[in-house]
């Protein structure tokens, strides 16, 4: 089967790839503008991206979830520090500032110390994503802990001269898990979004490696002759987030239900 139709002109050389052929066996949605088979590198590419939402989705909520508690029940000069600094990175747009943390990063990679991570790694993009939504997590967990903080069980903690530490992972870690636990789900789907948009840009995963974004950013020249190039991955971007957000309701029912009958109220 040829994957690109010959050309008339000239060496009769293929320059045009074939279209979705629906056999499973051959080039199920047919081929991009390099020959490849598309069903395949949406598979290849969906594990690029799924791996780089759930990896940054845990790293978001163990950082967040660090920070919000610290600044929470930290107070006074601690908060405020912690707070001011999450208010400068929600200030920036999250796509603005992802987009200039990767074209800096892009060039030279991440030196942090010890740890080294290089340019073309797909941890780039797993740290870039992370860093930036870390107050979407850190913010409400501070008020959450905020409000634990005064509570009577804490303050007689407190008052029979607990340690520190073991309040924290006695009382306030198991009140403030489940929350974390249902940002999960949720900042995945969020996570995914925002890879496929710095993908698509050149700017996110960097060749050889593919995600649903890079796939749709070589579709492009084939959208109104190919147009499943394109629109295959983003209908499974679609499709992968709505289930993200069923799921994330769904943790969220499970853990909390009184949550199902305040949002019926």
């Amino acid at each position: 089967m040829p994957v690109l139709t010959p050309s008339s002109t000239g060496l009769g050389l293929g320059v045009t790839p074939i279209g979705p052929t629906w056999d499973p066996a051959h080039y199920f949605l047919g081929a991009d503008n390099q020959g490849r088979d598309v069903m395949a590198r949406l598979l290849y590419g969906g594990r690029t991206s799924l791996f780089i939402g759930f990896t940054a989705a845990l790293l978001t909520c163990a950082l967040g979830t660090v920070v919000g508690v610290v600044a929470g029940y930290a107070g006074g000069v601690v908060d405020a520090l912690i707070s001011r600094v999450l208010d400068v990175i929600w200030a920036f747009p999250v796509y603005l500032l992802a987009i200039c943390l990767s074209v800096v990063l892009l060039t030279d990679g991440l030196h942090l110390g010890p740890l080294t991570v290089e340019a073309g790694s797909l941890w780039l993009p797993v740290a870039i994503i992370a860093a930036i939504y870390v107050p979407y997590i850190a913010r409400p967990l501070r008020g959450q802990v905020l409000v634990l903080r005064n509570k009577e069980y804490i303050q007689a903690a407190i008052g029979s001269g607990a340690p520190t530490v073991r309040i924290l992972r006695r009382e306030v870690l198991p009140n403030v898990l489940p929350t974390a636990i249902v940002f999960v789900p949720l900042m995945t789907a969020l996570a995914m979004l925002t890879e496929s948009a710095l993908s698509f840009l050149s700017v996110g995963v960097q060749p050889p490696d593919a995600s649903w974004g890079t796939i749709i950013e070589d579709g492009l020249g084939l959208l109104y002759t190919r147009p499943a190039v394109t629109i295959a991955p983003g209908l499974l971007i679609a499709l992968t987030t709505a289930a993200l957000n069923v799921l994330g309701d769904g943790v969220r029912d499970a853990l909390d239900p009184g949550a199902r009958l305040r949002g019926g109220v």
